[in-house]
């Protein structure tokens, strides 16, 4: 592992101004990415500035009725909080889908949205990949790709993000607060992952040095008949082959209003708009549900060994649909 510095902080302020005195230092959160990063030779920072002391570990209602979580917050803590588990269940399910109970006790809401991908290619330095050496190539896409993106991928890479809390964040039209030395700014999650496109290098859309302060949940009283399914290849302590966040509010059986975003099948969280939308005014029954399904994903492209992704993304949301219309009714 390459010498770096250390360095704890008590204030943004100072957290910026160490960052833009030193062009390699990378903020540190919970490390429970970063730190094996480093590890493996990806990450190569001069500095860490631990940023865990900083006054940004509360979740605090909105005046408009949403809640703000701060970027420091554990993941253990969000996904314990009452409002979050009566208000937004399906974020509570994402994060407690996630890791191990010893990382989420370390792992932050802001470094959770900017954990890497871990596709085999990135994480070996031996090997060429687009995301970590722009330019060199992406043999996943020749080679192992069982795991990776069916959706909004790209030559250049084809690699899925890992988030689960990021996920549920999306459904629910969260909106990311950060601070820079010229002020603070804000991003709607949506936006906050860049596309592929020919530079996956190029990951989020925060300025260079900023520092993310929190997250707000705008009120959605959708979410609280919502749910968070993941499926992967193990019980336990195992990334997402594919993941689906649902809300619908159901009235006189007809679907007023839904929400979904998928996990595990593109290079950041995917909100499934035409699924929202062939569901929205239709009736709330397996034929819409599967309608719904199909309508996202004919823009899946997989590659010959994720094709079984498709599917299992059908029959995913085709369940979690049925059971928050079935749970809608009692």
């Amino acid at each position: 592992m390459k010498e770096f510095g250390y360095q704890r902080v008590f204030d943004v302020p100072g957290a910026l101004a160490l960052l833009d005195a030193d062009a390699g230092a990378r903020f540190l959160g919970g490390g429970t990415n970063l730190v094996d990063l480093m590890k493996a030779g990806v990450e190569r920072p001069s500095r860490l500035v631990d940023v865990r002391e900083l006054p940004l570990d509360r979740i605090e209602p909105t005046a408009d009725g949403g809640l703000h979580i701060g970027a420091t917050v554990t993941n253990s803590d969000l996904a314990a909080h009452p409002g979050v588990r009566r208000r937004y269940p399906a974020l509570a399910q994402a994060v407690l889908a996630g890791a191990s109970g010893q990382l989420r006790n370390m792992a932050t809401v802001g470094g959770n949205l900017l954990q890497r991908t871990r596709c085999g290619y990135f994480t070996d330095v031996t090997k060429p990949c687009n995301k970590r050496v722009p330019g060199s190539g992406c043999p996943a896409v020749e080679g192992e790709h069982r795991n990776h993106a069916i959706l909004g991928a790209s030559g250049h890479c084809v690699a899925v993000h890992p988030s689960d809390m990021a996920v549920a964040l999306t459904a629910f039209d969260a909106i990311v607060s950060y601070e820079t030395s010229g002020g603070p700014g804000e991003l709607p999650l949506t936006d906050f992952y860049l596309p592929v496109g020919d530079t996956p290098h190029l990951e989020t859309a925060l300025p260079q040095g900023a520092l993310i302060t929190g997250v707000t949940l705008p009120p959605a009283p959708v979410a609280a008949l919502s749910r968070y399914r993941k499926v992967r290849e193990r019980a336990s302590y195992a990334f997402a082959i594919g993941s689906v966040a649902t809300a619908l509010d159901v009235r006189d059986g007809v679907i007023r209003e839904a929400r979904l975003a998928f996990g595990g099948v593109a290079s950041r969280p995917w909100r499934a708009r035409a699924a929202e939308r062939t569901l929205t005014g239709a009736p709330a029954v397996g034929e819409t549900f599967a309608a719904a399904a199909d309508a996202e994903l004919a823009a899946a492209e997989p590659l010959p060994h994720n094709a079984y992704k498709v599917t299992l993304m059908r029959n995913l949301v085709v369940a979690e649909l049925t059971g928050l219309a079935e749970e809608a009714t009692r």
